[in-house]
């Protein structure tokens, strides 16, 4: 008879929760120590890239690999929101190639010169629909949305509801540094309805919508496809239709 989990003898060492990001910054030698055994482009990108300053939490970046794959050397079309210093649109020049339409939006106007054409900014808030519309217009539409922006909770609410109808079928919706959910300066806490982590959760939610009888939240149930979680970072692949979920038996039947 089964005994329930074996519990150690030994006291579980508890390590100290930081305080926030900047007690979590590694250094250039810790973080290359982390680097993938076989690193994808964007890693070797990253740690080699010597222009504008960027700034990447060091799991992100097989993340990415993993996820932008398919876009990579094609004309995706995608908007970064933040642009702070610049580098990160550099860094995506670089892996998506020169074909990709991107363009990065910022409420800085500093930022504006924080770019090299093809590339472009545009000066605004996220949480204003109709500038972030206009901006997906001057883009003739959007691939990939990356929200790196100002990670208050109702940005973000306000800049999915409003950019996510406007993502192309076969495009992804990013959202970085999720870890401001549960911070209360960030409009965040553990569990608090709205943050970021909670509308990925409820899109988890709006995904299995064939199977309970709630009303989808965030995104219709056929067009909710995979949704890739890690350490504070949540991307969601948007698709045209996706059918109802069905099962099928394979194989000859056995006497």
């Amino acid at each position: 008879m089964s005994q329930g989990p074996v519990q150690s003898s030994k006291p579980r060492a508890i390590t100290p929760r930081p305080r926030g990001a900047a007690d979590m910054q590694l250094t250039r030698e810790q973080a290359l120590a982390r680097k993938s055994k076989n690193p994808g482009p964007l890693e070797e990108i990253f740690y080699s890239h010597a222009g504008r300053p960027a700034n990447k939490w060091a799991h992100y970046l097989p993340f990415y690999d993993r996820a932008f794959a398919p876009y990579r050397g094609s004309a995706v079309r995608m908007l970064e929101i933040g642009v702070s210093k610049g580098g990160s649109l550099d860094l995506w020049r670089k892996y998506f190639g020169p074909d990709a339409v991107l363009f990065g939006v910022d409420i800085d106007p500093a930022c504006a010169g924080h770019v090299d054409a093809p590339s472009q900014v545009r000066i605004g808030s996220q949480a204003d629909p109709g500038f972030l519309r206009g901006v997906a217009g001057e883009m003739g539409g959007i691939d990939i949305v990356l929200d790196d922006g100002s990670h208050v909770a109702s940005h973000q609410r306000t800049t999915f509801q409003t950019l996510w109808p406007l993502l192309s079928p076969g495009g992804l919706y990013v959202i970085e540094d999720m870890h401001t959910a549960y911070w209360p300066h960030w409009e965040g806490g553990l569990r608090r309805p709205g943050a970021a982590v909670e509308l990925g959760k409820g899109l988890i939610d709006d995904m299995h919508a064939w199977h309970h009888a709630e009303d989808e939240a965030w995104a219709a149930r056929d067009e909710v496809g995979t949704i890739l979680i890690g350490d504070s970072i949540v991307a969601i692949e948007k698709i045209a239709t996706r059918p109802a979920p069905g099962h099928v038996w394979v194989g000859a039947p056995r006497e």
